[in-house]
């Protein structure tokens, strides 16, 4: 504008930049394509994908990647929580490299600390590099994997009307297609990239359709997460079943919506008798030796002619039944889960047994939490003690506990709406751990939990255990006493 005479001449700076410009008007900087010359496994790109809000069948939460830069193969795996993520990489690390022969030498990961082990790297000559806060970017092959992984898994899941329980296999599933398939990228599929072949495509069948598998008895193998492994199967690839809903979320018509009618002269209204055949209906049965199931997916290349099928378990009723199941991996978790609180809260001592006592029992109560949408919320397990073999006056004297009225807790959600108040909620795992004994009680071992060489002895209770007859009265008194 000077220069056009539209205001008057001023001298300008010698570096002819304003300062207060670069501070108000500063922009990102451009992210340009990079052209790397690297073979397999010299650049391993990594990132977690958050899953939190609907669990897996197996209650994972996260997914975490790790893609092979020259060839851009991927691994997927589903994680318990973020720390699982360096355990994973672990597991990655050994097979890859045995498999490949070669050594990973950068591994790219954003700035979490899930990965924060410099004594780790550091043992194994590994350049761990992180992006930048907030620079999502920088790890973009990451990146663009996640969103590619989400489109498939939630087209895998809306064409088979399935659950959202199941995008763990839906993931996995997506995984190995991707693996298999051309992209923009390369002509090549990153399975020829990393397998140094073509892949075999045409076993391939459509993701959650209706299989009828026939089971060899009295063998029957299984694997995995509530897999099934058959080579015997019969695919129906235009039908599919969606997971039924529990009985209190199917919805029932409304007799008063039912074809009602109006009668002109009286006013009054009828519902017209439907007829209903009264012949019994029988489902169709393909034999004893035949299951109905869902199609899972493929798991690797070396099983193209086993096919995996999705199948639900009833709870197992005794210990050995959970650890005899198919996901004894999840049993075994929420049972140490009780006995890590059982100790923490040092709820028993090991004791001889005194001469005229008798010990209760135990047992372990195992459930599966199920979602409204029937997937598995969580496995649950419990150490109940047999408090119906106690004798009042002897194991136990009082057994109230006071139990907040509803009408006390309306007053109080009302109050604070009125007063614009902020209410929190508390629950307290395992609460009647914490109650303290005045009783002298004495139970057997635990199943699967008789120390060695200690088989004789017995569990001196010092806190209240579930199934105590005064269990809800100690927890009560301690918690009043704490609060």
């Amino acid at each position: 504008m000077s220069k056009m005479s539209l205001i008057p001449a001023f001298d300008m700076p010698n570096n002819g930049k304003c300062k207060t410009c670069m501070l108000t008007k500063i922009t990102r900087q451009p992210f340009k394509y990079v052209v790397r010359e690297c073979k397999v496994l010299d650049l391993i790109h990594s990132d977690i994908c958050d899953f939190h809000a609907t669990p897996s069948l197996g209650n994972k939460k996260y997914v975490v990647t790790f893609i092979d830069d020259a060839s851009r193969y991927c691994y997927v795996y589903l994680l318990h929580s973020k720390d699982d993520a360096l355990d994973k990489f672990k597991i990655y690390k050994q097979q890859v490299e045995l498999h490949k022969n070669e050594l990973i030498e950068v591994l790219c990961t954003d700035i979490g600390g899930e990965y924060y082990d410099p004594v780790y790297f550091e043992s194994t000559g590994i350049i761990h590099q992180t992006t930048s806060p907030y620079t999502p970017q920088q790890n973009g092959v990451a990146e663009r994997k996640n969103k590619t992984l989400k489109e498939t898994l939630n087209s895998l899941l809306s064409y088979s009307e399935l659950s959202e329980g199941l995008w763990g296999e839906a993931m996995l599933t997506a995984c190995y297609i991707l693996n298999k398939t051309p992209n923009k990228r390369s002509k090549n599929t990153p399975y020829e990239l990393w397998c140094k072949k073509v892949p075999n495509l045409s076993y391939l069948k459509v993701w959650g359709c209706r299989v009828v598998v026939r089971l060899t008895e009295p063998k029957r193998k299984t694997l995995g997460e509530r897999l099934i492994e058959s080579r015997d199967a019969i695919f129906d690839e235009e039908r599919f079943t969606s997971i039924p809903r529990p009985r209190n979320m199917i919805h029932q018509s409304s007799s008063k919506s039912a074809t009602q009618a109006e009668d002109v002269s009286g006013g009054a209204s009828f519902v017209p008798k439907t007829r209903k055949s009264t012949r019994a209906r029988i489902a169709k049965s393909f034999g004893s030796d035949f299951q109905l199931y869902l199609v899972e997916g493929m798991r690797n290349e070396t099983i193209s002619q086993h096919q995996y099928c999705f199948n639900i378990e009833e709870d197992p009723k005794t210990f050995s039944e959970a650890m005899a199941s198919r996901d004894v991996h999840f049993w075994k978790e929420a049972i140490h889960d009780e006995i890590d609180s059982i100790m923490h809260n040092n709820t028993w001592v090991l004791a001889y047994l005194p001469p005229g006592c008798k010990a209760l029992g135990c047992k372990w109560i195992l459930k599966r939490k199920m979602k409204v949408d029937g997937t598995i919320d969580k496995y649950k397990a419990r150490l109940v003690i047999q408090g119906f073999r106690q004798k009042e006056g002897i194991d136990f004297f009082d057994t109230y506990a006071p139990v907040a009225i509803i009408s006390t807790i309306r007053l109080l959600l009302a109050l604070a709406a009125i007063h614009n108040l902020v209410i929190h909620q508390m629950d307290v795992k395992t609460a009647f751990l914490n109650g303290d004994l005045d009783e002298e009680i004495y139970m057997k071992q635990p199943e699967g939990f008789v120390l060695p060489g200690n088989g004789h002895k017995v569990c001196k209770l010092k806190k209240s255990l579930y199934g105590l007859k005064q269990g809800p009265k100690q927890w009560h008194r301690k918690f009043d006493d704490v609060v």
